[in-house]
């Protein structure tokens, strides 16, 4: 189904503008026609410039810099040729300055005292007028400076900010305020500097921010739509139920979700499951969001943790849906994060506790490991021995050590001696007990993936799976 965008210009034009239905009215600004199902709308500010932007849009606020003069103030040739139609010292250092104005500003001045003076001693220089008094009689006649504003519009291909460049423009505006959330104030900067580009003069600066606001509103109210369009009928009275309160606590469902685990233990772990899983049961995944802007989302769903959820009940019924159904998504993947990352502290805690436990008892062993050392040493020492023939160093060997003697330390040293890649398996299964307490939560209710080389683990995994499976069965 396509929405159709009615532009008025001396008659009403049918145009496609991204499915955002609006009503732009040359003479009055934009007017938004779609209302959220409540009738309230996406109020947008439009007081949104700083005071650096508002003194500095269309004027001068100071002197331009050399490389600016050499810009926008150079005169060439053809240039001089142009201004050299109009007759009289003034008129030609007033449409000279015109010239580098419109180019410098975007727009044309109605009050030539507002141009600093380097600039205007920069372009009589290049006219070889001494005298810049004489500018003060260019000011004298209005109809003057109209006339030369309309010839260098002609000349120069200067257009009015009118069709078919207000389409343009909203096109450009509302694509960057479907794909980001960028602030008013730089959608105000980027207008300027692409209507400059383009050679149009620069509408009012009301003209301009109101436009920005309702393109901002009007890509937020599609955003809301698509949002609350996802869910179905049953999942939307499940996501409602968020702001109530929970059957163990005065906080409602949604201010329990947000909070995250704060201990590293095996019911921490379990609850940052659960955690996890109720915000999957809801149903939402991520393959329903191709189409919309994935930094849209992530601001919408920040700015449901932020506020309460009394703001978020007051909300209209669209934008409700759509907050609720964003914090759903983007929080169901922050609570599997936040429980893989307890599940990692614990194990690192656990591998820590058995490496400590492995040198431990390697410690304690050391006397003994270092006694049968030397034992062996002394024995492998008759080896070296020029004098002792091949023959009989058995019997040299054993008159030195007897050979149940010598059996018991190499089975000594076996049992005691750890290769240099050792990882203390030993110690790591005797800690099985504090995996058990959440290790079958874990495989019974996170389905794996894998890489090609992960195969055998994500094996290793369901196997484990169907062993718990078959013994809470039992």
């Amino acid at each position: 189904m396509s929405i159709i965008t009615n532009l008025r210009f001396n008659r009403h034009i049918n145009v496609t503008v991204l499915r955002c239905p609006i009503i732009y009215n040359i003479s009055y600004g934009w007017k938004n026609v779609t209302k959220c199902p409540s009738g309230r709308e996406a109020d947008m500010p439009v007081d949104f410039l700083t005071t650096e932007q508002t003194e500095s849009y269309g004027r001068f606020t100071g002197e331009p810099d050399e490389l600016q003069l050499a810009r926008y103030f150079h005169l060439d040739e053809a240039d001089k040729e142009f201004i050299g139609k109009s007759r009289g010292d003034h008129n030609r250092l007033g449409i000279a300055l015109q010239i580098g104005c419109v180019r410098f500003l975007g727009t044309f001045l109605t009050d030539m005292n507002h141009i600093p003076s380097g600039v205007r001693h920069f372009t009589a220089r290049q006219l070889g007028i001494r005298d810049i008094t004489v500018l003060a009689e260019y000011g004298q006649r209005e109809n003057t400076r109209r006339e030369h504003a309309a010839l260098i519009r002609q000349h120069y291909q200067y257009r009015e900010f009118a069709w078919p460049w207000t389409f343009r423009l909203t096109r450009l505006l509302y694509t960057r305020s479907w794909i980001s959330n960028e602030r008013p104030g730089l959608l105000f900067d980027l207008a300027t500097g692409w209507l400059m580009q383009h050679r149009i003069i620069l509408p009012g600066a009301t003209t301009l921010t109101r436009l920005i606001s309702e393109v901002r509103e009007k890509a937020t109210l599609r955003l809301w739509n698509k949002l609350a369009l996802i869910p179905s009928a049953e999942q939307r009275s499940q996501l409602e139920m968020l702001l109530g309160p929970t059957d163990c606590s005065r906080l409602s469902l949604l201010e329990s979700l947000k909070k995250g685990p704060v201990t590293i233990s095996g019911p921490a772990f379990n609850e940052a499951i659960e955690r996890w899983k109720t915000l999957n049961d809801f149903g939402l995944h991520a393959e329903n969001l191709s189409t919309l802007p994935a930094v849209r989302l992530k601001n919408l769903a920040r700015y449901a943790g932020m506020t309460s959820v009394f703001n978020i009940a007051r909300m209209s019924p669209q934008k409700r849906m759509a907050v609720l159904v964003a914090f759903v998504l983007a929080w169901e993947t922050l609570a599997l994060d936040d429980a893989l990352d307890v599940l990692d502290a614990m194990l690192a805690v656990i591998i820590r506790d058995a490496r400590k436990i492995g040198q431990k008892k390697r410690l304690r062993s050391l006397k003994d490991l270092d006694k049968s050392a030397l034992a062996l040493a002394s024995a492998c020492s008759y080896l070296l021995k020029e004098e002792t023939p091949d023959e009989s160093i058995r019997a040299e060997v054993f008159s030195y050590i007897p050979r149940q003697k010598l059996a018991e330390i190499i089975t000594l040293v076996r049992e005691i001696a750890r290769p240099s890649d050792d990882n203390f398996h030993e110690e790591m299964v005797e800690q099985y007990g504090r995996v058990r307490r959440f290790l079958p939560h874990l495989l019974n209710t996170v389905k794996f993936s894998s890489a090609p080389a992960g195969v055998t683990t994500l094996n290793a995994c369901d196997y484990l799976s169907r062993e718990f499976s078959w013994h809470c069965c039992k």
